[in-house]
């Protein structure tokens, strides 16, 4: 998945990022909240890591800023020198997820982060998810509208399941093609958006059938479910639902 972590200390940086890439997630790193910030405006990530203190933002403030303004549900892990108990109150009270103490110990930020990405992204952890009259194997990566098997690509499956899982959600442009091609920048390519128009047909993805995959000018992509009850992916009998964002 893709991660941003915020310190200012570089060997921290380093640390977290080799060990978010040991267990096979790509992380990106900021040295300035308010770069960050600027980033959170057209870049979207699956988990955010930072410190409580840094030279022209405070932690809390960055997570308000999230919270508020930008109206994400991003889950967020504090890894802070921090550790009086008033510390941890104050940082979940501004909309933080969970909250550990420095020094770092790798198998300890490992674990949080797995259970964070278990809680906020449960559709990654099943096998097989049904989204109306959509049926994801994962396990033997076929899709079936309405009981037909599609025939899609390797990454055409991923990126519709990609989208499924985060229904509601804009994935911008980068974070699309990083997670289903391993590449962030290729600014001249038109892959993703061939990718994208053949899904829409082939998996006729308009709102007569209650789902709208749509663009978003200069960020990315998001796929809406726009009739029905509020979606759920492990129920096999139900069927399509206004949104199904990522908790």
């Amino acid at each position: 998945m893709r991660i941003a972590t915020l310190d200012d200390e570089p060997c921290q940086l380093e640390l977290i990022r080799h060990t978010m890439e040991d267990i096979g997630h790509e992380c990106h790193v900021f040295t300035e909240g308010k770069v960050l910030l600027r980033d959170l405006r057209q870049q979207s990530y699956d988990l955010l890591i930072l410190d409580w203190s840094l030279p022209d933002v405070d932690g809390p403030r960055v997570v308000r800023w999230i919270r508020q303004d930008l109206n994400s549900r991003l889950p967020i892990l504090f890894v802070t020198n921090r550790r009086e108990e008033q510390d941890m109150v104050e940082g979940l009270a501004a909309g933080a997820d969970d909250f550990m103490v420095k020094p770092i110990r790798v198998l300890e930020l490992q674990a949080r982060v797995r259970a964070l990405l278990r809680r906020s992204y449960p559709a990654l952890h099943g096998t097989d998810l049904n989204f109306g009259d959509y049926q994801f194997s994962a396990a033997i990566h076929t899709l079936r509208i309405k009981g037909q098997a599609v025939e899609l690509s390797h990454r055409e499956y991923d990126l519709a399941f990609l989208l499924f899982q985060n229904m509601g959600r804009l994935l911008s442009r980068e974070h699309l093609r990083e997670a289903i091609w391993g590449e962030a920048n290729e600014p001249n390519s038109r892959t993703l958006d061939t990718h994208i128009s053949r899904l829409r047909g082939k998996l006729e993805l308009v709102p007569s059938n209650g789902f709208l995959l749509s663009a978003v000018y200069g960020l990315g992509y998001r796929l809406e479910c726009i009739s029905g009850e509020p979606l759920d992916p492990f129920n096999p009998a139900q069927g399509p639902a206004p949104d199904s964002t990522p908790k």
